[in-house]
């Protein structure tokens, strides 16, 4: 009766939540609004094409397109969600379609396996597999959460590395005479990597839309969340019309990130070497343990 009733409940609910969601709703005018400033916000400040937007499929598309204009018609914005996207370059629709299907696969995995464990004659009760369904669809709809955000930190920590190398570049071009704008493009156009493409992005924009290098770049670490940019784009915006308080600041702040850097490779180091030695120690124990239990049997057996 009770397992009757617990999937009844489950059924009725998701027959509900089906007819909520095909029903059509009137949205009001501030939620569309705010669906069409993010949809426009989204065009500008998103890159011309991601990594990853050429290998999905139709199905997958649509999907994230409908959820992304769903979550902008609540005014659900994911501030820090859309900054580790743009940080790794993966679209905000790919990734909610990506989590919704995980999310429906860990959900109807239990069950499939359930009928297979059935046919070789292995019965189990009815609450198992819905359990078990409903945990498993939780986990595989945030393990993209999860990777997202390391992937994230990981990025973040070699833009940071790659914003200290740009502060000497820039301090070295001032150094040889050229404007503060001049400098910044210059040193952006040194590098090959994913971070100073994407200042030297950021920095040609700069040009095209009439704002100053600073605040591009200030824009810039506001969208990836990289605090050393926003840094830098106040103090520029401060000194800029001063060649020598600008070298300046620029080699301290270059040499405040390298100690930082230095600090944090020496703590994950330590990090490291407690996990090693505790590796180590557990080692020790389960051989001593090896070797101590054939003579407690012995002395217990006697």
């Amino acid at each position: 009766m009770t397992s009757a009733l617990v999937i009844g409940a489950i059924v009725g609910a998701g027959v509900f939540l089906l007819v909520v969601a095909l029903t059509p709703r009137r949205v009001s005018l501030a939620k569309q609004i705010a669906a069409f400033d993010a949809a426009r916000v989204q065009r500008v400040t998103r890159p011309s094409s991601y990594p990853g937007d050429g290998k999905e499929s139709e199905f997958s598309r649509r999907l994230g397109r409908a959820l992304a204009k769903f979550c902008a018609e609540q005014g659900w914005e994911f501030p820090s969600l859309r900054a580790n996207l743009s940080l790794v370059g993966k679209s905000f629709e790919n990734f909610l379609a990506t989590k919704v299907l995980l999310g429906v696969f860990g959900f109807i995995l239990p069950p499939i396996l359930f009928v297979m464990l059935s046919v070789i004659g292995l019965h189990l009760p009815i609450l198992i597999p819905v359990w078990i369904a409903l945990i498993f669809a939780t986990v595989f709809f945030l393990l993209p959460d999860l990777e997202l955000r390391q992937q994230a930190e990981r990025r973040r920590r070699d833009f940071r590395h790659a914003v200290g190398v740009f502060l000497d570049l820039v301090s070295m071009n001032l150094s040889g005479g050229r404007g503060v704008p001049e400098a910044l493009m210059a040193a952006s156009e040194v590098g090959g990597g994913w971070s100073m493409w994407r200042i030297r992005d950021a920095l040609s924009n700069a040009r095209i839309t009439g704002q100053t290098p600073w605040q591009a770049l200030g824009a810039l670490g506001e969208d990836v969340r990289v605090d050393e940019l926003r840094d830098l784009s106040a103090a520029l915006g401060l000194v800029a019309d001063d060649g020598a308080k600008v070298r300046e600041s620029l080699t301290a702040r270059a040499a405040s990130l390298r100690r930082r850097e230095i600090a944090d490779l020496q703590g994950q180091a330590g990090e490291r070497s407690q996990s090693m030695l505790v590796a180590q120690m557990l080692m020790c124990a389960a051989f001593m343990l090896f070797l101590l239990f054939p003579a407690a049997i012995a002395m217990l057996g006697a």
